[in-house]
Parts: C-alpha cells; structure tokens; sequence
C-alpha cells in the first residue's frame, strides 16, 4: 500500500516521521542534507529512542556543502545512532537521496521522496514523500537495502579527524566568496508591503489624506513608507522617529529605494534642515518645528506612532500642514488610554498579526518547545497574581540545573547563544542571573529600574559575536518597543497568564537577522492552572472553537506555517484537559480576560478599539454576548458607581444593545450612517454615497435604502421593537435622529460610548472584508455568518427573524443550506447524515418534506437547470460553552446526485474546493 505524505496546511512529513520513529524497533535514515534546524526537532524523540536502546544508523552527504557541522556534532551525542558521511567533494559525484526505512517486527514501512532533515521540509516545502509498507521478503525493498548497503561501505564515519577537515574547509570556502551585491531595484516587496501600498493608492484616489500602518516588529514597515513615498513622488520628506538608533537605519532605507533626492539628518547634533528628505527626533522636532513653513513637508511619516497623542508629538502634527501623513507602529495600542485611529481618519492601511507575519514569511521561524517543569514546581494552591510567593517557588537551583540542561539540549542557531529569559519578578531574575553566571553561562538582569544607556550598552555587548554574555533576564522590559534582532533564544520562566504578554515577549526574538536561520523558545510549563492559555495565543483566530484548539494541540500545530511547535506528553495532556474544563464563555473567565488585558491598559478601563490589536486572542464581543452591551460589562465586574449609574437609563441602554447587538457587523452601511449622524441632523442618499465611499470600492443603491429601512426598524419583530431604541426616522427620502437618540447624544459620555462601538465594529469590518466587493447576497468565503446575517445581506424586505429556523432557506433564485455536522442526540438532526467524501463532495439531506416532484425539490436535484444557487454554510457543532455557533460560509455548489424522497439524500460538489485547514476540521473531531 502507498500512500504520499506532504506538507499539507493540516498534516506535515514531521508528523509522520515522528510516529515511525517512535514505533519502530530500528531505523535508517539515508538523505542528502542535513541542517540543524532539522535536528533539533528531532532531539526529544532521538533520546527517547535511546533511553530505549532503538538503533539506527544516518547516512548524509557533503553535498554542496549543505549539511551544517553542527548538525552532524549534536547527532554523534546519540550513542544509539551511527553516522556516516559520502564525501561529494572527493568522489565528485552528487548525492541527492531522500529516503527513511523503519523497521517493524514482521514489516518495513518506507518513505522515499524529496524531504531532507531540515524545518523547512519537514514542515513548510512544498515536498512529495511516498509511504510504503512492505514484507521482509519484498523485492523492493530488498533492493533499497543493498542499495544502502553499499553506500554505506564507501562512506567516512563523521568522527572528529573528518568533521575538523569538513568544518575548515567550509570556512574557506566561506572566505573566498564575495559579499552578495545588492543593488536598489533588488530589494523585493514582501506581501504586507505590496497589499498596503494598494491601499494606500485606493485611499488617496479617494481623498483621504492619513493612514495607519501596524505591522509585526521586522515586516518591513520602514521600507513600506519608502516605497510608498517613491510612489506619491515627494519632494520633501519628515520622517520622525522616538528614539535616535533608529534615525541611521531609516535614512538608509530610503536611500536603498529612493534617488535623486538628498537625505539629512536633524537631531541635537546635526541638523541638515536643507536635505529633501530629514530623519528627525521629535525630541529635537518638538524644540525646532517652527523654524519650518507649515507646508515645508508634504509627506510626513511618524515611526513608532502609538506615541502620537502624547503631548509632544500633538503640537508638532497639529503644526505641519503635509498632502499625506503615515504611521507606523508594531501596536496600536496606547497606555495613556488615547486613541490613536483618530488621528489618522481611521484609515488603517495594514494589520498584521502574528500569524499573518508568519504566514508571509515576514519574520523569523521559531521553534516552540513546551516542556514539563521539574515536579517540585507545584502551582496546585498558588495564587498566580502573588509575585513574591511565585518567585520564591521558581527561585531553586535544581531548576537552574533543569533549565540549562534544557537549553544545552535544544541548543539555538548561530555561533552564540543570544537569549532573553523572562522572569516573574526583580528578585527572580537577580537569582537566576547569578545563578547561571556560578555555572559559567555569562549574563546579567535588566529592568526598568536601569538606565536607557545601561539597556543599551547589554543589548549591545548580547548582540556582539565576540562578547561573552550570553543571557539577559528580565522582567518588566522587552515586551514591546526593544528591538534586539539576533536574538536566537526566548525563554519562558515564568507561567503564563496572559496570552497578549506571551505573544509580546515570543515577538523579542521573531525579527529576521543575518545568520539567524530561526528562533528557539524553551517554555518551561508547569501544573498551573492557566496553562492552556499557551494554545489559546499560538492559535490566535485560527481557532473555530475550542474543539479546534484541541486538534491543533493534538496535531502539533501542523496549519501554522514556519512555525514548529511541540509539547511534550505531559503538557500537551495537562493543557487538552484544562480545554474541555474550561468554558471559555463563563463570566469567571470573561472577568479573568478583562483584567489581565486592563493590566496591560496600565489599569485604565479599555475602549473597545482598544481591543482590535489583540482580537485574535481576547475578543470583547464575549464580554457584550455576557452582558448584552460593553458598558454593561463593565458595570458588572468593575467597581465603579460611575459604570453603573451609566447603565441606569434604560433608553441608552435599549440603544447601545440595538448597536452592538450588530457586532460583528458583515455590512458596513449602518455603522458608517450612524456614525456620521453622531455630528449630523440627516443623512440621505447622496450623502450615503459620500461617506460609504471611503470604504467601499461599489456603494449600492438598493442597500443604501435597505439599510434606511432597517435602522428605521421595518424589518424588526414586535419583540425586537420592544428591545431597543429607535434611534432613526426614515421618510423615504432620508433618515434624522429620532428626538430620544438627540438626547441621548447631549450626554458626552454616551456619545463616546456610541462612537467607541460604531468605530470598533468599522475596524473589525476593514479587517475581515477590506473594501471589496462580493456581490449580492454579500458573502465571503470562509467567513462567518448566522441566518440573521444572510436576511440583511440578501437585501430581504420583509421581518428578518421569520428568515432562520430550519436548515434551508430561501430569497428569490438563491438557496441557502445551513449544515450541522455534529448532531445532537434525541434532536430532529440526530438522523441527518452530512458528511464530506472528498474536499469538493459532501452528502446533504433535505428537509423532511421535500420530495423530488416538489418545486423546492426539483430546484434542489436540478439546481442548475432552474438557475439556483445553492450557497452551503457549515458548522461543526451547534452550540460550545452553551453559546451558539455561527456557520461557515463554503460558497456556492451544484447538485451530482439524488436519490429518495422525504428526505431527498444528495450529494453536492463545491464550486470552490474546500482549503486544507477546514476540510480538517470539518473530518476531525477530537
């Protein structure tokens, strides 16, 4: 039997080679190249190999000087592995075998194919492996077994005499090459920078004059602006930036793009102010700005931008009069509590999260190694939040010998160790710091406490290849705003319990540096309490539900592209546990999200905006489905009279519910209405047209006057009616604030509340949807609907709760499917059987009544003869936690085959294959 093994979104080569390593009673490994990025993945299994006296042998090549020496050094560590070398370089014959052969009692199981030992191939490659089992007698393999055989004769044993020869030589060879000639045009647009520079064009094709760039630390926001001011043709440029190291980097960048032009600096001293292009401090802007014309720059870019509502940076935007403003930062978030999409019109040109940025391939690979802390370590009846009982806990020797045998075990890439450990508190990373220079590992703790020049001056000697320390601990610095790019080493220290700092802390060591092939990160997990929160902030919004985080776990993250993370079984099992325990929609947890993210705020009360960076990981719409609105969420778990008095007046909570009842909202034309009607008395349809522009590539005529009707509550039931507010009259013509919403907007704190919920659902409209079009009904694949939703984006004119209930639906020529896969026990669905049979075909059943002579019957076996549209919305479970689930939007798909009636059973092909990730989800369940 054959079966072929690739790099899927779901599955990877790694996976499998995993389970025949751990299965089998011996192995040989026979492969072109081996790097150590390979190796260390492999280094948990190969001890476990050898505790268990599993042999095998290893076979690779010189082959064009690929395979790294210390590859080859860490394997010899393994006394149940021999390793040989076929030295290309002596018998000048090429060596590009790929092949693995496990050993069973009364089989073999092969895999030959492309994948070398690498990270890449292992996981991310495009790569094609064929899995075959085969009798000890086969033909076949009989014949690979000589082959290696042989090979194996004429090869070098990899002892030290050869591996000294092998190393100098690669040295040399090193030295006698040229440095790579990068010449301006070469420099290649990423991804981001491509779809962000689209943006930025469609945005000033439609007047605006501000955008917002946040990206990932290292995803090229720098040369982003460069590119984009190459293309809006400036002739004098400010570039500002917060901290001086900065300025010398971004000049280059500019003129790496950019001819033609001369290029200044001005800072305390130097001040080029007659260069086109300035690199400027706002410290030093801030004191000289008026020796400037208010229109001196018609293009200004702000690094670092979530600065900008400071005091200092205020004065000098408001000064400068540019034709475009652009910001850039890795976080739009402000501790000062400001907003600041503000002050750039809202126009958010770019947002990249974590996993965007891995998926572009933007920043550093990382290796995620979860391992079980020492047994001593017990988090049983320790309460997290108390730092000095928590680091008198982890302030023991025998972990310090645990830790760095952990580290000296996975090892790290480049010639130096150049780690930062986080740490729970001052005392902490004192110990630890002292700790590992007793043991001769060089290093030294940082904290706030310590002066900038202080920071400045370890990062420096931590970066240096020739200087001996290797290790900074720290405790409450390097979560943001420090930019260490070589750094190859993460350590986690300390329990997590906040997914937002872990993946600010992880983000310290993903910027791309030279001679950095990828990123280690040893995260000690204990028997805490919250140690699933781990998973929660790797799978970010790849998550469905928690059934998804449970398969990712199980899976090793397999959908996560340039990313390996592994636990060990101890973790995994604590964490899959702690999953099916906890109810992620309890307002124990929903408390616990809230104030650990407040924390972060500097303990100020977030806006819901405040929530957008981080929405792949804490998701205040929880919060308004607990409690029905934000404030009212508020007002529950905060202790604050001020809160509660707010919630008080029923008709401004009748009206807030009526707004974010709407979040997510799937069309932008409401938001964007009331919110212009927050400063305006009317809104008709051409101004409609104005406003929506802004947003939308093609604004509709027929959904202008729809979304007239819905705010005007036509399509609203009785009980509906009674729910919320009016907030909106409509004549036919226009729409004006009714008298009770007018009143409400007299109160300033309610209008900010108002203009907080219509802002945040905007953002989250921009993110998901962009300004695309997708016809009508407005659908997007892959996105996430209830049946309410579709009512809406149907333009349907009548009551839109009469449009849900049963699986199938209906407006005009489009049918819509609504699909469980997981049926309830003793519900009318339990005797449906939808299931997929490949990524295109899936069976279906119709509602009971349908008969193949019926006329929805007919449309649903011959849905293309009768022009219907047949639009399959899916969901794996109907309810989790108790909260109902939304469908997934697969898009269109026609009818193969039919049989039966009452119900008809089909089977109905997709237009569009369904993708690797969800055909998993969709077939798995744990």
């Amino acid at each position: 039997m054959n079966n072929l093994i690739s790099n899927t979104n779901v599955d990877n080569f790694y996976n499998h080679l995993l389970k025949l390593l751990l299965e089998s009673k011996s192995f040989i490994f026979n492969v072109a190249f081996i790097n150590f990025s390979g190796v260390q993945l492999l280094l948990e299994v190969f001890s476990k190999l050898e505790n268990k006296n599993i042999k095998g042998k290893i076979l690779t090549s010189t082959y064009l000087n690929f395979t790294q020496i210390k590859a080859l050094e860490k394997l010899k560590e393994f006394s149940n592995i021999e390793l040989k070398i076929y030295d290309c370089n002596s018998t000048n014959i090429g060596f590009h075998s790929k092949s693995y052969i496990f050993e069973f009692d009364d089989f073999y199981e092969v895999m030959v194919g492309s994948s070398n030992i690498t990270a890449s191939a292992f996981k991310t490659n495009i790569e094609w492996n064929v899995k075959t089992t085969l009798k000890k007698d086969d033909e076949y393999l009989i014949n690979i077994l000589n082959e290696f055989n042989n090979l194996w004769k004429e090869s070098f044993e990899a002892d030290e005499d050869f591996l000294e020869k092998y190393s100098k030589f690669i040295e040399n060879q090193k030295k006698e090459f040229l440095p790579t000639f990068l010449y301006k045009q070469n420099i290649k647009i990423n991804i981001m920078q491509k779809n962000a520079l689209e943006k930025l064009k469609i945005l000033r094709q439609k007047n605006q004059t501000k955008a917002l760039i946040i990206a990932a630390t290292g995803s090229g926001k720098t040369y982003l602006s460069a590119f984009d001011v190459k293309d809006f043709k400036a002739k004098r440029v400010l570039f500002l930036v917060h901290r001086e190291n900065i300025l010398i980097s971004a000049k280059q960048s500019f003129e790496n793009i950019i001819e033609n032009r001369s290029f200044g600096l001005f800072t305390g001293n130097k001040k080029e102010k007659s260069k086109d292009y300035i690199f400027s401090t706002i410290q030093t802007m801030s004191l000289y700005y008026k020796e400037f014309k208010k229109d001196e720059f018609d293009y200004i870019i702000i690094d670092e931008s979530h600065h900008v509502t400071s005091p200092t940076y205020k004065k000098v935007i408001e000064y400068f009069q540019p034709k475009f403003l652009l910001g850039l930062t890795a976080t739009s978030n402000r501790m000062d509590g400001n907003s600041i999409y503000e002050i750039f019109d809202e126009n958010i040109a770019c947002d990249i999260r974590l996993n965007d940025a891995l998926e572009y391939d933007l920043i550093t690979p990382f290796h995620y190694f979860g391992i079980s802390d020492i047994k001593s370590i017990d988090y049983e009846n320790v309460d997290l939040t108390k730092i000095d009982v928590l680091a008198k806990l982890l302030s023991v020797n025998k972990r310090v010998d645990y830790i760095i045998k952990q580290m000296n075990f996975y090892s790290f890439t480049g010639v130096k160790r150049k780690a930062i450990g986080f740490c729970v508190s001052k005392e902490h990373g004192t110990f630890m710091s002292e700790e590992f220079n007793k043991r001769g590992i060089n290093s030294t703790f940082l904290s706030s406490e310590d002066s900038v020049i202080n920071r400045v001056k370890y990062i420096e000697k931590l970066e240096d290849d020739n200087d001996v320390l290797e290790v900074i601990f720290t405790v409450d610095i390097f979560n943001e705003g420090v930019d260490i790019p070589s750094i190859n080493t993460v350590l986690f220290l300390r329990p997590t319990n906040s997914p937002i700092v872990f993946i600010q802390q992880l983000g310290r060591g993903l910027r791309k540096s030279k001679n950095k092939e990828f990123l280690t990160v040893l995260d000690f997990i204990g028997n805490h309490k919250k140690a699933y929160l781990i998973a929660l902030a790797l799978a970010g919004n790849k998550a469905i539900d928690k059934d998804s985080l449970k398969l990712f776990l199980s899976n090793n993250f397999a959908n996560f592209k340039n990313a390996h993370i592994c636990m060990d079984e101890i973790s995994k099992q604590r964490i899959l546990e702690q999953i099916e325990k906890e109810n992620f929609n309890s307002l124990k947890y929903l408390k616990e999200q809230y104030f650990e993210f407040k924390t972060l705020m500097n303990n100020k009360i977030p806006k819901l905006v405040d929530f957008l960076h981080f929405n792949d990981v804490i998701n205040p719409i929880k919060f308004i489905n607990e409690s029905y609105s934000y404030i009212e969420f508020l007002a529950k778990v905060e202790n604050k009279n001020e809160l509660k008095e707010l919630v008080l007046n029923e008709e401004f909570k009748k009206s807030i519910r009526f707004i974010e009842n709407l979040l997510p909202i799937k069309r932008v034309y409401e938001f964007v209405i009331l919110k212009y009607l927050l400063e305006n008395d009317f809104c008709d349809e051409n101004i409609a047209f104005r406003i929506l522009n802004k947003y939308l590539n093609r604004v509709d005529k027929e959904t202008i006057v729809h979304c007239f009707s819905f705010l005007n509550q036509d399509f609203l039931d009785k009980a509906q009616i009674n729910r919320y507010l009016k907030l909106i009259d409509f004549d036919g013509k226009k729409v004006v604030k009714t008298d009770d919403f007018t009143k409400l907007l007299e109160n300033k704190k309610y209008k900010e509340i108002f203009e907080d919920s219509l802002n945040y659902g905007i953002y989250l409209y921009e993110k998901e949807f962009g300004s695309v079009d997708f016809g009508k009904p407005f659908l997007k694949l892959y996105g996430k609907y209830n049946m309410l939703n579709i009512a809406k984006l149907c333009n349907f004119p009548k009551i839109h709760s009469s449009f849900r209930g049963s699986g199938f639906l209906k407006y005009e020529n489009d049918f819509f499917l609504f699909i469980n896969l997981e049926k309830e026990k003793f519900s009318k669905s339990e005797k449906y059987n939808n299931t997929f049979l490949s990524k295109e075909i899936f069976t279906y059943q119709s509602k009971p009544s349908h008969t193949q002579i019926s006329q929805d019957g007919k449309k649903l076996c011959k849905n293309k003869d009768f022009g219907v549209k047949l639009h399959i919305f899916m969901r794996k479970f109907t309810q989790v936690d108790k909260k109902t689930q939304d469908f997934i939007y697969l898009g269109l798909a026609n009818t193969v085959y039919y049989e039966g009636n009452k119900p008809i059973s089909l089977h109905l092909k997709l237009e569009k294959s369904l993708n690797d990730e969800l055909y998993f989800e969709f077939t798995k369940f744990v």
